[in-house]
């Protein structure tokens, strides 16, 4: 089956099909993101760093926001979106050093 761009989704069915597919894509892809977030706390842990590094926070919403202007995407869409996920990537780390890992 190929994709379809969104001009080119005739009926509801195109469109929903279209969505199902970047779902799979987007819910893939936050996995691979996740694998590196439990190397990092591992890396942290023996580093003795922290969980939250706000200025590091800082600059990967810049960068989202940033990429979400070049793609047409509002960015305070892209950045509130962002913020929930690494907010929960933040203290499932901090959860995993607390408990050292188990």
């Amino acid at each position: 089956m190929s994709n379809k761009l969104p001009k080119d989704c005739a009926e509801m069915s195109d469109v929903r099909t279209e969505i199902d597919r970047l779902d799979n894509a987007i819910v893939d892809l936050i996995a691979e993101r996740f694998g590196y977030v439990e190397r990092a706390w591992e890396i942290k842990l023996t580093e003795n760093a922290p969980a939250n590094v706000p200025w590091r926070n800082q600059q990967v919403f810049d960068k989202v926001r940033a990429r979400a202007e070049e793609k047409g995407l509002p960015p305070e869409l892209a950045e509130a979106l962002w913020r929930q996920m690494v907010g929960w990537f933040i203290q499932h780390e901090e959860e995993k050093m607390q408990g050292k890992g188990r």
